[in-house]
């Protein structure tokens, strides 16, 4: 082929693209937005199921571990406290590309750490930048969406922790197997520079919500967001849910290799399985919670989501499908009980102060997630044959906890302005 002729077709092909981009511009910006979350989200997760290599490796022990999974959160939870002051300020797409430019980066230098402690840091700063995307996301999915139609945009955004889980999760673990621990680091921070390429092409300016914005401090903005009951309700059912939620996560993977008999080769079916069939769930349960609401979908998928929690922090040594099963039902159902609660909470709060909000929500629910790692962490012990014990009990608070969240949810007002 000659270079002329390899130029015509490259340019050929990019002026089909942005046809096709034209046409579609909503559900292109749904589609950049689950892009950057599905990144966000498996940066966050990897370090859970290479656990058990971070155990061995750096000989460190389960308490350690979760520090080495919080650390992350905790980073998240400073940086969104921030956000809920400086985050409206901005024009969402600029805060966006700074915000995926620091993650990136901050994502290939994990894959730099020599140690232990290194990487304690490296993960601390990267959740400084990780931790206010996902409230930036929700944020601009909820001003591109009126209230009735957000369910299923949620929802689509919602799958890209099942395509982390199906794809991205799998992906890293064949390329720690192959190349070595480093090597998910450094895919993950080089597709986000590509994913920022497009962003900078093909997201327009998303600064809408400045028009009317006031703006305060940070004892101002909490004064305002807690001095409204129905936002400090919407910040308190996002804390729960995820404290709930994310209370079984970190241990899934050692828990299932020291006590169920899997492979580290077998820990990656839980996520291509169980992310594939929650890739294809999550979807449907946004678009049953714009046709049936959100409260309604939220009080069936809640307490039915409890039954594979228990099964799954029961388990013993049990056949290859028989933890399947159990782990992708906790996948599906652990999964679709999270939208119906997120679109109620998007529209507890009108555009103006979204994204204050939000980042507010984001800071509450990466604290709740490092401390679950923490709280986790200090019920599991490990006994001497190397097995994890008392993960029941965790099991168990587990769901005491999110039952709370089924009391808060109903009393959830929509704002003005969704």
């Amino acid at each position: 082929m000659q270079p002329y002729e390899l130029c015509f077709r490259l340019i050929n092909y990019f002026s089909i693209c942005n046809r096709i981009f034209l046409k579609n511009k909503e559900w292109v910006l749904v589609g950049l937005l689950a892009l950057v979350q599905f990144t966000n989200i498996v940066d966050a997760m990897i370090v859970m199921p290479l656990g058990n290599i971070f155990m061995e490796l750096f000989v460190i022990d389960a308490g350690q571990l979760s520090f080495l999974v919080a650390s992350y959160a905790f980073g998240a939870f400073v940086s969104s406290i921030a956000g809920s002051v400086y985050l409206d300020r901005f024009d969402r797409k600029r805060a966006l590309v700074f915000l995926y430019t620091g993650f990136s980066l901050g994502t290939i230098l994990c894959a730099l750490a020599p140690g232990y402690y290194s990487l304690l840091l490296i993960r601390f700063v990267t959740g400084l930048f990780g931790g206010m995307l996902g409230a930036l996301v929700l944020s601009i999915v909820s001003d591109a969406f009126s209230f009735s139609r957000r369910g299923k945009a949620i929802g689509i955004v919602t799958a890209a922790f099942s395509a982390a889980s199906a794809l991205g999760v799998p992906t890293g673990l064949f390329l720690a197997d192959r190349l070595g621990w480093q090597a998910p680091f450094l895919f993950l921070g080089l597709t986000g520079f590509a994913i920022l390429l497009l962003i900078a092409l093909y997201l327009p300016p998303l600064d809408k919500h400045l028009e009317g914005n006031i703006r305060r401090n940070l004892w101002a903005t909490f004064g305002f967001i807690l001095r409204d009951s129905n936002q400090s309700k919407a910040l308190l059912l996002g804390l729960i849910i995820v404290l709930g939620h994310f209370m079984i996560i970190p241990f899934i993977t050692p828990y299932m290799i020291r006590n169920v008999g899997f492979t580290q080769g077998e820990i990656t079916f839980i996520y291509l399985l169980g992310g594939g069939l929650t890739l294809i769930s999550s979807p449907l349960v946004g678009k049953m919670t714009d046709r049936f609401g959100a409260i309604q979908v939220f009080k069936i998928a809640m307490p039915l989501s409890f039954v594979p929690v228990l099964l799954l922090t029961h388990l013993t040594e049990v056949t290859v499908a028989t933890g399947l099963l159990v782990t992708s039902l906790f996948f599906i159902l652990g999964t679709g009980r999270m939208i119906p609660p997120n679109t109620l909470i998007t529209a507890a709060v009108g555009p103006q102060g979204r994204g204050s909000f939000m980042s507010l929500k984001s800071a509450l629910q990466q604290l709740a997630i490092g401390a679950s790692s923490l709280i986790s962490g200090s019920i599991v012990s490990i006994g001497e044959q190397g097995q994890f014990l008392n993960y029941e009990w965790v099991g168990y608070l587990s769901i005491g906890i999110c039952l709370c969240a089924l009391w808060i949810a109903p009393r959830l007002k929509v704002a003005i302005g969704n």
